[in-house]
């Protein structure tokens, strides 16, 4: 009997995209079922009715939700391609650096990004330091996995889509050759490979949203 799968996500969602790369990367076979969380649908609320949010995977009519933990259950029932190392000490530090990776990193730069004055200032500075201990652990590494794409490629692999969209939309350089010259290297490569790049949602789509959300803000920050 064949399994159920099915991923629930958004265009634009970089969380989502994990579970996408992770699927993709172990072959396993799945349904992507696209969200609007403006309007958000009856299953949806059904499979994540605490978060109420993207992404969720629905395996065999069991949902799993929030993306680190859905990449953590893709790992454990589906034990070809591993995508985490087998010494526990490395599966640590990369569990370590991915929930850094959400709880510092994406966090500055987003402030970075909406944010103007001296916020924005202190945000940069914050986003900087930040990024400057990911370059620390590409030392020596093509990916963060090695010289294959593993967990922590995976839950860092935003970076290489959001930072050019940042980018183009503020005109900020976040990241550049002379300060971090690993991590844009990293991105190329993750970027590069077909099987990442098969997921990448649209540019042009992602640029006119990201713009949006970016002036919904400044209107509510002006405003109080």
């Amino acid at each position: 009997m064949a399994e159920e799968v099915k991923l629930f996500k958004t265009l634009s969602s970089p969380f989502a995209l994990r579970v996408d790369w992770a699927l993709r990367l172990k072959g396993i076979q799945y349904e992507s079922v696209l969200e609007d969380l403006s309007e958000k649908s009856d299953l949806l609320l059904q499979y994540n009715p605490v978060y109420k949010k993207v992404p969720v995977l629905l395996h065999n009519g069991r949902s799993i939700s929030e993306s680190l933990i859905i990449l953590e259950y893709i790992e454990e029932t589906w034990k070809q391609d591993p995508l985490l190392p087998q010494d526990p000490y490395a599966r640590a530090r990369a569990r370590f650096w991915a929930k850094f990776g959400d709880d510092k990193v994406l966090p500055s730069l987003w402030t970075a990004f909406i944010s103007e004055g001296k916020e924005q200032e202190a945000a940069l500075a914050e986003a900087s330091e930040n990024l400057q201990k990911l370059e620390g652990e590409l030392n020596g590494k093509k990916f963060f996995g090695g010289d294959n794409i593993g967990y922590l490629d995976i839950a860092l692999g935003w970076l290489a889509n959001l930072i050019t969209v940042f980018e183009e939309i503020s005109s900020l350089k976040l990241v550049d050759g002379e300060r971090f010259p690993l991590l844009l290297a990293w991105m190329k490569e993750f970027s590069d490979v077909p099987l990442i790049k098969d997921c990448w949602p649209p540019h042009d789509k992602l640029i006119p949203r990201f713009i949006a959300r970016r002036q919904v803000y400044r209107m509510k920050s002006s405003s109080t």
